[in-house]
């Protein structure tokens, strides 16, 4: 096999891992009321950016090679480290997913009896489910071997976590107040001690 055909292959493996992780939380996060929601045109779209980089785009090179001026042979050394992203990012997405347990929502929402989740993972960053997503982007920048598809990831989430994540604190500002505020105060945003 090929280092090319390794990344993937591999790339593929970490999609269906995040579907594995994701998909029992989701079925139990349909079931509990929504209180609020910041949902809307403006979310739907930032999810749709989001999804073409890490899923459609990289998902369209690896079924078919398209767009193949934009390819290369990547190196095992390359491969490797992709591999170790890939592996960091689905712990952390497993270990963000378990401690949100009823609490989690795909979107920007506040459930029935929401509780603000500091134990865990979340005891030193608070936004640690997007931290996988930037370890996943990372991986499949080093494991898809083209020039577009393989950052699509980074540029894609990018923008989704850009343009969201002050609005998401502000609603658990306004949910949680003082405790919110208080915990942002002793936390990073998505790297511990650093940002």
């Amino acid at each position: 096999m090929t280092p090319a055909l390794v990344g993937s292959v591999a790339w593929a493996l970490m999609v269906a891992g995040w579907y594995v992780i994701r998909y029992p939380f989701e079925r139990r996060a349909k079931r509990a009321r929504v209180e609020r929601s910041r949902r809307g045109p403006a979310e739907t779209l930032r999810m749709a950016i989001s999804l073409t980089g890490l899923g459609i785009l990289p998902g369209v090179f690896v079924a078919t090679g398209w767009p193949r001026s934009a390819t290369y042979d990547p190196a095992w050394w390359q491969i490797a480290l992709g591999l170790g992203a890939m592996a960091g990012a689905l712990v952390l997405f497993r270990k963000t997913h378990k401690a949100l347990g009823k609490m989690w929502s795909v979107s920007l929402d506040i459930r029935e009896k929401h509780r603000l989740v500091t134990s865990g993972i979340y005891r030193r960053v608070r936004h640690p489910m997007y931290s996988a997503f930037w370890t996943m982007a990372l991986a499949q920048a080093l494991l898809v071997p083209n020039w577009i598809a393989g950052p699509a990831g980074l540029i894609g989430f990018g923008i989704l976590f850009a343009a969201r994540v002050a609005p998401e604190e502000r609603m658990m500002e306004e949910a949680f107040g003082d405790e919110y505020r208080a915990y942002r105060a002793r936390t990073a945003r998505i790297i511990p001690g650093i940002f």
